[in-house]
């Protein structure tokens, strides 16, 4: 999974399309389609745009298989997590990023080494932050 030098800024319809083709590696657009449509009421085309934004925005891959367009994420979950985790430490439950990471642990949304990238990500945005400040 290439890393980007910058944490990504996702909205939440890329998000859930980057949790459908995280669980499954690759899939072409029909097959996320079929999955999006029980949160978002997309057409097709919809699904199509948001996929092909979201390449060149390098959130996602896309290579031919047997003539079929599958696309792969170019970023990790824990990349992913980053910013709402931020978002919602900062602004939602005033906390600490350390406290809203506890609750993925309890949850069992990510796994060990997912959790450890998750906080090193945000580690890293902190120390970024005050060196700007």
């Amino acid at each position: 999974m290439a890393e980007n030098p910058r944490l990504p800024d996702l909205t939440k319809a890329e998000f859930d399309i980057l949790r459908i083709i995280w669980k499954s590696g690759k899939l072409s657009v029909r097959e996320v389609h079929d999955q999006i449509t029980a949160t978002h009421d997309w057409v097709y085309s919809t699904t199509k745009t948001m996929m092909d934004r979201m390449i060149r925005k390098q959130l996602l891959a896309r290579e031919q298989f047997h003539g079929v367009f599958l696309y792969r994420p170019l970023i990790s979950r824990p990349t992913g997590f980053t910013r709402f985790v931020q978002f919602f430490a900062d602004r939602v439950l005033e906390l600490d990023y350390g406290e809203v990471v506890a609750l993925f642990s309890k949850s069992k949304a990510l796994n060990p080494e997912e959790m450890r990238e998750l906080e090193k990500l945000l580690a890293n945005e902190k120390e970024d932050r005050h060196d700007t400040s």
